[in-house]
């Protein structure tokens, strides 16, 4: 479950906290006047900073296989998640987002150590998930939840089927319709059955946002001195 649901169900809403989709710059405004949800806007982000002029921006976008982009002062402070950002070159600050020191806070001239596998889940690791096999656009009817079993044919991308690389609960799902690119990962299976996750903010991500609220909470106590 995320946040970008709402980019095309309108809203969304993750453990209590509600998100909309905002098509214009005044419905962000008038989102975050109103603190009642968290406006979700997929338009150029230019406009927007330009704009509302955040305090702090994250750049969340996790992109394992293009190239990273700077950041830094597009907002008073720039966190970084991925596996190719740098602290003080891409970002201001960077948070670890592989299990391998997942969560820590890497600031300029701190070491980050190699990427390795996925952790595993009853055995399975990288082998959980199916990666897109070129560009085209995602096509699927399943949702997140479903059972599936080994072989089952899950999505398509162009005219290539997509099949469940083991029997599990669908855990992780592109949405239908969207446009990947080669290598993107697009399916995700939780081989637990009855005590998959595939609801709420898993583990990994949680931690990563701890990360990410203690880097701010760090910055906003040394403006505080």
């Amino acid at each position: 479950m995320a946040f970008a649901d709402a980019v095309f169900d309108g809203h969304a809403a993750l453990e209590g906290v509600h998100a909309v989709r905002a098509h214009d710059l005044a419905r962000v405004k008038e989102s975050l006047d109103s603190r009642n949800a968290i406006p979700v806007y997929v338009r150029d982000i230019g406009p927007l900073l330009t704009d509302v002029q955040p305090s702090v921006l994250v750049d969340a976008r996790l992109r394992k296989h293009a190239a990273p982009e700077a950041q830094r002062e597009l907002a008073s402070l720039t966190i970084g998640l991925g596996p190719d950002l740098v602290a003080g070159r891409h970002a201001d600050i960077v948070v670890e987002t592989s299990w391998e020191g997942l969560g820590a806070v890497i600031t300029e001239g701190a070491s980050r150590p190699l990427a390795g596998e996925p952790r595993e889940i009853a055995g399975h690791a990288r082998d959980r998930y199916v990666y897109a096999p070129f560009d085209g656009v995602f096509r699927t009817k399943a949702r997140i939840g479903d059972a599936v079993r080994k072989g089952q044919e899950v999505a398509e991308v162009g005219s290539m089927a997509l099949t469940a690389p083991l029997d599990g609960l669908l855990r992780g799902l592109t949405h239908d319709g969207v446009p990947v690119s080669v290598r993107t990962k697009v399916i995700e299976v939780d081989p637990r059955n009855r005590d998959a996750e595939v609801r709420g903010i898993a583990e990994r991500p949680r931690r990563i946002a701890d990360g990410v609220l203690a880097a701010i909470r760090e910055w906003d106590r040394r403006l505080q001195r």
